[in-house]
């Protein structure tokens, strides 16, 4: 999921190391900053919990210690569950969700220094002097000892300062830093299936169901009868027939017989 930096802050020491004569003059004030960063350490931890609760961006996770957790999930959001990635859809209730958490700490040390020529507004010797710079700052800052201050041509102390004097002064101020960074990766297991219900009664096993059979090929009509098969029955013969054809013929020859006679 999403890494989160933070930095913490801390004043440790800031002095006035070197004075230059107070004739001498700067444009601006020159920075110069260096960083050391120190052994980075580590740091896992890892929870686990169960989706008992979905709806939308919102999910209700029950903790290993009975805690239940409420969480809003980005819509970007992704997880590992059985080894594929999903994303917030594909989020159901049962699934077992572990976030492993992995925080760095590096300490850091910054070191700036200051050159300039600052008004002296304030002076507490031998220890302590607040300076006006030309880009308007104003800061405090501790005089290490015997530290010596060239003004108008002779060495002078911290008691010689006074309101209203102008120094050249470089200042050293030095800040330890701790840098916190933190990755989280959300992996997880889907729900197991439903249980099988007991048996009850017999125990019965169904039978798989036949296969149809094929239904049978379609003959080729066949080819069309006669006219003078189409007039007999199934049963018949061309025996009455001829019989019918002689009567014709002797009843037509009696006929030219009595045309004859008469």
């Amino acid at each position: 999921m999403s890494a989160i930096s933070t930095w913490k802050r801390r004043l440790a020491a800031g002095g006035v190391v070197l004075v230059a004569g107070a004739t001498l003059a700067l444009a601006q004030v020159e920075t110069t900053t260096t960083e050391k960063k120190g052994q980075p350490t580590k740091q896992v931890t890892v929870e686990r919990g169960k989706v008992t609760y979905i709806a939308g961006n919102e999910i209700v996770v029950k903790m290993e210690n009975g805690e239940l957790r409420h969480i809003t999930v980005p819509d970007n959001a992704k997880a590992i569950v059985d080894g594929k990635e999903i994303g917030l859809a594909d989020l159901r209730v049962g699934m077992t969700l572990e976030k492993t958490i992995t925080t760095t700490t590096t300490p850091k040390r910054v070191q700036t220094v200051k050159t300039g020529t600052g008004t002296v507004l304030n002076v507490q010797p031998p220890n302590y002097a607040t300076l006006k710079f030309e880009d308007g700052s104003v800061e405090r800052y501790k005089i290490p000892k015997a530290t010596k201050f060239t003004i108008d041509g002779e060495q002078k102390t911290a008691f010689d300062l006074k309101p209203g004097m102008k120094i050249t002064a470089t200042r050293i101020i030095d800040v330890p830093m701790t840098m916190v960074s933190q990755e989280s990766q959300v992996t997880g297991t889907a729900p197991p299936p439903p249980p099988t219900p007991p048996m009850e009664g017999a125990l019965l096993i169904e039978a798989p169901t036949p296969a149809a059979a094929p239904a049978p090929a379609t003959a080729e009509p066949a080819a069309e009868p006669t006219q003078v098969a189409q007039a007999l029955p199934k049963t018949g013969s061309d025996i009455p027939l001829l019989g019918l054809l002689g009567l014709l013929c002797l009843a037509a020859s009696l006929g030219v017989r009595l045309v004859r006679r008469s």
